[in-house]
């Protein structure tokens, strides 16, 4: 098991009112998994992610990663799970306009205290692995939308992270660069990587082999994706 939602409730105050954003969530997404998070805008699924990725604690329920109780971890734990064992990819793919593609890499491995010669091995085996072997010292205003979404997905591989979280991978993409990353997705996930993806777009959705869908804060029913 990577990791457990046990009946999650998120409230935001506003004033002193408390507003409920997620409602009674539960889920659960076992080592090789490849799950799609579908909802509309507003539904709470960048809360869950955030809860998902420990960049947020619920108000109340349970989320076991890895086996640490994430609501009682403090917050150097939190870092190190953060860092070590989840690898995020963002729609806007948060590089280092001044840094190159591997030095981007690099990067969580720096956080890690990864000595530098096993840090530039690892980041450019990474980098290899999504096909930029040609574009290591390009820096990202010299990449394309796509070949930056591969260097992002190359920084969240490079730790060997028991998740992979992504937040709407292809909202910045063209269709074709789009196609491309879902289907370095796949690759990943038939490598044993563990993907948990955020999405509102049901082509997308559909590259996973489990969808849930989310609205009002609520998580409803799965259904099989187009690779099972």
């Amino acid at each position: 098991m990577v990791f457990e939602l046990k009946n999650i409730y998120k409230d935001y105050l506003q004033g002193k009112e408390a507003v409920p954003v997620l409602k009674d969530i539960s889920l659960e997404v076992s080592e090789g998994e490849y799950v799609a998070i579908m909802g509309p805008s507003g539904s709470g699924k960048s809360t869950l992610m955030n809860i998902i990725g420990c960049l947020d604690k619920q108000t109340k329920g349970s989320f076991v990663f890895d086996g640490c109780d994430i609501m009682q971890a403090k917050d150097r734990k939190l870092s190190e799970i953060r860092n070590k064992k989840i690898g995020f990819v963002f729609q806007n793919f948060n590089l280092l306009p001044r840094q190159s593609a591997l030095e981007n890499v690099e990067l969580p491995l720096l956080y890690a205290g990864v000595g530098k010669r096993e840090r530039r091995q690892r980041a450019k085996a990474a980098l290899e692995k999504v096909g930029l072997a040609q574009r290591m010292m390009f820096k990202p205003t010299q990449l394309s939308g796509g070949q930056k979404q591969r260097v992002a997905i190359a920084r969240a591989i490079v730790n060997n992270p028991k998740l992979l979280l992504a937040d709407e991978p292809t909202g910045a993409l063209d269709t074709k660069s789009g196609d491309q990353v879902m289907e370095l997705f796949k690759e990943l996930n038939d490598d044993g990587v563990t993907i948990v993806m955020i999405t509102h777009e049901p082509d997308i959705a559909r590259c996973a082999k489990r969808i849930m869908y989310i609205r009002d804060g609520e998580l409803h029913g799965e259904k099989a994706g187009e690779q099972e």
